[in-house]
């Protein structure tokens, strides 16, 4: 175990490859919605009533408790943030 090494940081947190593609794509759709929320220079209540959410739940967001979001929740708030998702599927790198 201790020779062992991660691939990427979510791979080091989790236990399964699949658990570590969930959050890698949770945290791009976060890192998304949080850009685009800054941009709007409004306050916080401002910003949640846009996203149809509470302040409370786009605090977390803004803080990066990507515990608190799936990925439903995060497609959900893209919509209210105007931005448009985009999947792309590849082949991973040797």
């Amino acid at each position: 175990m201790a020779n062992e090494r991660a691939t990427s940081v979510w791979d080091a947190l989790v236990d399964t490859p699949e658990e570590a593609e969930n959050l890698r794509v949770r945290s791009q759709l976060m890192r998304a919605i949080t850009r685009v929320v800054k941009a709007w220079d409004v306050s916080q209540t401002e910003a949640a009533s846009r996203l149809h959410v509470t302040q409370p739940r786009l605090n977390d967001l803004l803080k990066g408790k990507i515990d608190k979001f799936s990925l439903d929740a995060l497609v959900n708030m893209l919509a209210g943030a105007n931005l448009e998702l985009e999947v792309s599927i590849h082949s991973k790198a040797a």
